[in-house]
């Protein structure tokens, strides 16, 4: 991996406010706001408490945002230019992938650490599995989302697209069960898109599949395969529609 190229790419996401602002900033306040500052946020909620289970929600939400933009804005540099460019250099096409992918990654890692690092200082408790599994599960899982940004820099081939991608998660987030708890059809609906999985995988070491009705006040288990399952199924639809895609703009040019 081409190091000196890695710590420019970084050096210029992190250097956009703007973009940062939403990927760390915003999750960070979200917590603050719906789970720290809350009076129910020391309750118990399986290995740790409301505010730990608010704090890896939010920063769920800060890690794919950083992800869908790394993953569109990688497309559209691509098609605008910046690969016949790249292609004057020794850099690999896989090459270029790995570098985006860790830049991704690291990105990423800052929310999931800001977020993390608030709650340890507000009242987030949990055992040391819960925050160590959760923090790799937020990580890894985050991943897939960089496919769900490359679909709109491919498909529409502008920054516009690529932020809306990242608007769109706002949406996502509410009926993936992220922003407060969802219950009757509109939590079974939620089961079907694709921030309900990732979510619900990253509060597992916290709360072993079990959720509160918060209408009738029950617990419901929620059996492990079921966020595994959302995540396989989305990973595979967005890695086929964004492959179609980039064959698709291969062909018209």
């Amino acid at each position: 991996m081409n190091t000196t190229y890695l710590g420019l790419e970084l050096k210029r996401t992190t250097r956009d406010f703007v973009t940062m602002f939403f990927v760390a900033v915003l999750p960070a306040f979200f917590y603050v706001i719906f789970g720290a500052s809350q009076e129910y946020s020391g309750e118990n909620a399986g290995n740790g408490n409301v505010a730990m289970y608010i704090m890896i929600s939010m920063a769920a939400y800060g890690a794919v945002v950083a992800t869908t933009g790394i993953g569109g804005a990688a497309a559209v540099e691509r098609m605008q230019g910046w690969g016949r460019q790249l292609g004057l250099t020794p850099m690999s096409d896989g090459s270029y992938v790995v570098l985006k992918s860790a830049v991704a990654l690291v990105i990423a890692a800052i929310p999931i650490a800001l977020v993390f690092t608030l709650g340890g200082f507000t009242g987030a408790e949990g055992t040391p599995s819960a925050w160590i599994g959760s923090a790799l599960i937020l990580i890894a899982g985050a991943g897939m989302f960089s496919l769900y940004g490359l679909i709109f820099g491919l498909a529409f081939r502008s920054e516009a697209a690529v932020g809306a991608a990242g608007g769109s998660l706002v949406i996502l987030a509410f009926l993936g069960n992220i922003f407060f708890p969802l219950t009757g059809w509109l939590l079974t609906l939620a089961k079907f898109t694709p921030l309900y999985g990732y979510a619900a995988l990253a509060r597992y070491p916290l709360t072993e599949g079990f959720t509160i009705d918060t209408t009738t006040g029950t617990l419901i288990e929620q059996p492990l395969w079921q966020p595994l399952a959302n995540v396989v199924v989305w990973t595979v639809i967005f890695a086929l529609l964004a492959t179609w895609l980039a064959r698709r703009g291969r062909g018209r040019q």
